[in-house]
């Protein structure tokens, strides 16, 4: 059976550390586990998910470019740290206009001042924060819902 849809899954800085970094904050799954649970969610309903993650922002960038090359019919987005930080990643998402929701594991409006803002917000479909891992869970359900409503 073919796949519906192709969706990436992008991850910013220090998220390769979920698990060990500050787990009162961010839990005690690490993204590896988060990841494989989405990918075998997302076959179940005949999606195809793509995952990277990088702590480098050129890389995150080329990534978002050739998803345009790799059919990519939504993105789940977590900056991470870019969040508060990279215009040049916002524009790059403007630039391939591919639609996303933003997610955080935590609240970032419960956290640092200069947490509390998103370059990315008022561009992405949709926002989740401080719902922990299952932020992520609830982005793909949301995406699925989505596109299935936008193809019948």
């Amino acid at each position: 059976m073919q796949q519906l849809f192709n969706i990436l899954l992008l991850n910013g800085p220090n998220l390769n550390y979920l698990g060990r970094r500050e787990p009162n904050k961010y839990g005690f799954f690490s993204l590896n586990e988060i990841v494989e649970n989405m990918i075998a969610q997302a076959k179940l309903i005949n999606i195809r998910l793509y995952h990277f993650q990088s702590n480098s922002e050129d890389k995150l960038i080329e990534i978002i470019y050739e998803s345009i090359h790799e059919h990519i019919d939504y993105i789940i987005l977590n900056p991470a740290g870019y969040t508060h930080t990279s215009i040049a990643l916002r524009d790059a998402l403007l630039a391939v206009n591919i639609p996303f929701i933003e997610v955080h594991i935590s609240n970032i409006y419960a956290r640092e001042t200069f947490r509390k803002n998103s370059y990315f917000s008022d561009i992405a479909a949709g926002f989740i924060c401080g719902l922990g891992p299952e932020g992520y869970f609830l982005a793909l359900d949301a995406v699925v819902y989505r596109l299935k409503k936008n193809n019948y």
